[in-house]
């Protein structure tokens, strides 16, 4: 069976295209869907932000957003979660926060779908931190589990409910561990 090179489209011509239900992202010249998210994703994914939020909002000193499209460096892709400082929050006149993101967020955070590939999300992350972000976590609902990726360092695996989980330099105040995760995912 001979296969048929998937023809590589631009970044304009992926931008121009209309918005997909689950999100679609431009990777290496390609279109890549994201798996739609399960119960587990979404509670993690909705509570963390407005954890992430009510101590960093409140504050002005960050803010989170799930599911925003950011481009930069040739990519456009749509994490679960990125944290955006105060300040880089782009805005019109009337302080109101406009569309498009063109830098790496400082902190993005990955949430694993079912049938999602774990090594598409950390070239995702690899990807945002030679491009300037701080830290990328990789979060496992299923093992409640999270892989953390700083720049300039190695990978760290946390496991422990109560070990708190790194945050960037802008959020030190903001304690997260992995029974937080769980916690989000009961009712």
């Amino acid at each position: 069976m001979v296969q048929t090179p998937v023809q590589a489209i631009t970044l304009e011509t992926f931008l121009a295209q209309p918005e997909t239900k689950p999100a679609s992202e431009y990777i290496e010249g390609q279109i890549i869907q994201k798996p739609m998210p399960q119960c587990k994703h979404s509670s993690i994914q909705g509570d963390l932000t407005a954890c992430i939020n009510s101590s960093l909002r409140k504050a002005k000193i960050a803010r989170a957003f799930p599911e925003l499209r950011v481009t930069f460096s040739g990519r456009s892709i749509v994490p679960d979660i990125v944290v955006i400082t105060w300040d880089k929050i782009p805005r019109d006149e009337t302080g109101s926060v406009t569309n498009g993101i063109l830098f790496p967020p400082p902190w993005m955070i990955e949430i694993i779908s079912p049938k999602q590939q774990q090594n598409i999300l950390t070239g995702k992350i690899l990807h945002c931190l030679d491009s300037g972000t701080e830290l990328g976590w990789i979060i496992d609902p299923d093992s409640l589990t999270v892989l953390s990726y700083q720049s300039g360092q190695q990978p760290q695996f946390f496991a422990n409910p109560t070990e708190r989980l790194p945050v960037p330099e802008f959020a030190q105040d903001l304690q997260i561990t992995i029974e937080d995760l769980r916690d989000f995912m009961m009712d």
